[in-house]
């Protein structure tokens, strides 16, 4: 089990790296703030002086030059901005060494609906050091105008903005119990799907993962998990298996008559296509695709897929 769990978190770290850098051109303006564009994405490990690190959610190079550091949180205290000075300092501090200056530095704090604005406080004074939060809050989005605006569009085929996008990967944080964030997530989950576009269908079912990962429901995530999967699953297989019978039927045609190339391009044909179904295989497991779901989705037979997984 605890191997089952660091191998789904290392799967979702690598998603959230992915889907950061699919954020240019677009803008946090959809969750009510005021903030340039996005034209990069920044690494997010920032090495502490301690033995460890210190991780935050969201590193992003702006329009006008500046960077921003976005969290993710649903709840308030007045502590936590001490966890934010950290971002802050250790932000500036790898920025400097790469810059040999330090550039202006945004702080920004997604609410879910569990908090409201009436409940912060974006300021932070300390005598000669003052730092101000940007907030936005989740609970000011119209959960039901965006469903039924998003929903319009796809039954439709309309083109879906950007800022049905950015509603979209937020959607069920809109909601404050957790049975109905989770309703939330399974509802938007079905309805991506739905998306003609399959860059923005896989940009908004990736982004629920990452955004969301704490409220959906763990069947919820493996169905994301188990699309995304499915189709680089299914591109991989095509591909190398159209290049192999290319090549396969290249080969006999310089060799026989053409009716013995078509007996001969028939059996070649079944041993590349196996060979092609171990490679994918490998290349899953490596990934950390369990034998089950590997065998399920190349054909080959459990007990074959356990053999090549010795093999590694």
């Amino acid at each position: 089990m605890d191997k089952e769990k660091k191998i789904a978190y290392q799967n979702k770290d690598i998603m959230s790296k992915i889907l950061t850098e699919e954020f240019k051109g677009k803008s946090f303006e959809a969750y009510g703030v005021k903030l340039p564009k996005i034209v990069d994405s920044r690494p997010t490990d920032m090495a502490a002086v301690e033995a460890n690190e210190l991780r935050l959610d969201r590193l992003f190079k702006l329009e006008d030059g500046s960077y921003l550091i976005v969290d993710y949180e649903s709840d308030y205290s007045e502590d936590k901005k001490a966890k934010y000075l950290s971002y802050i300092a250790r932000v500036a501090k790898t920025l400097y060494n790469e810059l040999k200056y330090y550039p202006r530095l945004r702080v920004l704090i997604l609410y879910t609906a569990d908090v409201t604005r009436k409940q912060t406080q974006p300021f932070l004074n300390m005598g000669d050091f003052s730092m101000h939060i940007e907030e936005a809050f989740l609970s000011e989005i119209d959960s039901e105008e965006v469903w039924s605006r998003v929903s319009a569009k796809i039954e439709h085929s309309d083109r879906l903005e950007d800022i049905d996008i950015m509603h979209m990967i937020i959607y069920p944080l809109t909601y404050r119990e957790m049975v109905e964030k989770r309703n939330a997530a399974k509802c938007m989950i079905k309805l991506a799907t739905g998306i003609k576009d399959e860059k923005l269908k896989f940009f908004v079912l990736k982004g629920l993962w990452v955004f969301c990962d704490k409220v959906i429901a763990e069947e919820d995530a493996y169905e994301i998990r188990r699309i995304l999967m499915l189709t680089k699953v299914e591109q991989i297989y095509e591909r190398e298996k159209q290049e192999a019978l290319e090549e396969n039927t290249r080969r006999v045609t310089e060799s026989v008559t053409e009716s013995v190339t078509a007996t001969v391009t028939e059996s070649v044909t079944i041993t590349v296509t196996r060979d092609v179904k171990d490679t994918i295989a490998k290349n899953f497991l490596r990934a950390g695709s369990t034998p089950e779901f590997v065998a399920a989705n190349t054909g080959l037979p459990l007990s074959e897929v356990l053999e090549l997984q010795k093999e590694l």
